[in-house]
């Protein structure tokens, strides 16, 4: 098992002069103009940038520099954009390898042009089960150049923010004696929500003696993910009797939200996913509104995850003056790409590919491993994600803080992550509901 810090070393100790000239050039593709896309850049940035720095990538006795190609997807917009920039960045750019994407319509689209031109696409901000479900392990051949690193498909994520729905849904039993929370769900139109929102719908209703939620559900609202107010959704949800919305946002509609539940001070506590939510600027970006808002996220303040989560969190706020969302995951993907080349010692796509699937890598967001599908392996011992909550201007951890993931077969493992504090129900909440 390899981490950033020793495969730097590696770096250090192997690599030598790079050769000017003799260059591995990678696609970073994503929305630029959106703070995802952003980040995106600036995650590969840095990566990049440090592995030029210790001497470059040795492959066969020669030695390569790294060199990021821009590809502005704009994939946050319906439209043709997105594959046209995949494909000019193959064919026009020369790029070796890709990675980055975000939107799930778009990326079904563009890693099929990836595969089209056998290229190796690391996603890196992408949830879609469908990314590689029924692809890689149907058809091999055409789509193995696919892989995830970040964040975990939608039917983990579901089960993250499944596990965090619960803890608050708990506080809101022993702290306010609601014995049967009601929740709504608020979910962008977007196919990556989709698995998400079937999954909650069933368990919340489901008794806890069956380990469901022992909820209620009052509702189900999709606006779109570009959506400028959020007044008649969030008006609708207090008039059902929510107590707790169950958000499912990775666009802007994100801060939308934020802002407009924040300033009607709407009795619901907010968990779930807000990417947006997981942003250094969420609070200017909703008016100051947005404080206490909770969503599953990568990174946080103090939280560490692994040794490498804090140095890479530090050194990417100094550079870029705010938290890396998930999509900064490019990172990581550069690492255990580079990675996958020294243990290949080859930049021939098939060998990078075995190397690949071979990978067991401590990233900045914990030990990935992929599975038969190329996707992350989800779970105490690889990656999980973290619960994270605006408390006092600062996003901090609530979970994983006292987690048992299998209290049943592993009574005695509890697992909590450096960093975290309990979660704490908005006041303005926490005023209406008590003692009713």
């Amino acid at each position: 098992m390899k981490s950033l810090i020793s495969c730097l070393a590696l770096a250090v100790f192997a690599f030598g002069s790079a050769v000017s000239g003799q260059v591995i050039r990678i696609g970073v593709v994503g929305p630029m103009t959106f703070i995802q896309g952003k980040h995106h850049w600036q995650g590969a940035t840095l990566a990049a940038e440090e592995i030029n720095a210790a001497g470059g990538v040795t492959v066969g006795g020669r030695t390569y520099t790294i060199e990021l190609v821009r590809v502005d997807s704009n994939e946050m917009q319906p439209g043709p954009d997105a594959v046209s920039a995949v494909e000019r960045a193959i064919t026009a750019s020369k790029v070796d390898f890709l990675v980055g994407g975000f939107r799930t319509e778009a990326m079904l689209a563009m890693t099929e042009v990836a595969c089209d031109y056998k290229k190796i696409f690391l996603i890196a901000g992408a949830a879609d089960n469908k990314l590689l479900q029924g692809r890689v392990d149907k058809n091999y051949n055409r789509y193995k150049y696919l892989f995830r690193v970040t964040p975990a498909r939608s039917t983990y994520l579901a089960q993250a923010a499944f596990i965090q729905l619960r803890e608050v849904m708990d506080l809101f039993r022993h702290e306010l004696g609601i014995a049967e929370p009601k929740i709504a769900i608020l979910a962008e139109q977007a196919e990556w929500a989709t698995p998400i929102v079937t999954f909650l719908s069933l368990q919340i209703n489901a008794p806890l003696a069956v380990g469901g939620l022992g909820g209620r559900l009052v509702g189900t609202w999709r606006p779109s993910a570009l959506a400028t107010s959020l007044t008649a959704e969030l008006t609708a949800i207090e008039r059902a009797g929510a107590q707790i919305v169950f958000t499912v946002f990775s666009g802007p509609v994100g801060v939308v939200f934020g802002r407009d539940w924040g300033r009607l001070q709407i009795p619901v506590a907010a968990v779930g996913i807000n990417v947006e939510a997981q942003a250094q600027g969420w609070l200017d970006a909703t008016g100051g509104f947005g404080a206490y808002a909770a969503t599953v996220g990568i990174y946080a303040s103090g939280v560490e995850v692994t040794p490498t989560t804090v140095p890479f969190i530090e050194q990417f706020t100094s550079r870029f003056g705010e938290l890396p969302l998930f999509t900064a995951g490019t990172y990581d993907a550069l690492y255990i790409l580079m990675d996958a080349i020294l243990r290949a010692d080859s930049l021939q796509t098939d060998a990078v590919i075995k190397a690949l699937e071979a990978t067991d890598y401590v990233s900045t967001i914990g030990r990935i491993v992929f599975d038969e599908l190329h996707d992350l392996m989800w779970g105490p011992d690889y990656v999980t994600g973290i619960g994270v909550q605006w408390q006092d201007g600062t996003p901090v951890a609530f979970w994983p803080r006292e987690w048992r993931p299998d209290p049943q077969k592993l009574p005695d493992l509890v697992i909590s992550a450096p960093g975290t504090v309990p979660y704490v129900i908005p006041p303005w909440v926490r005023d209406h509901w008590k003692g009713k």
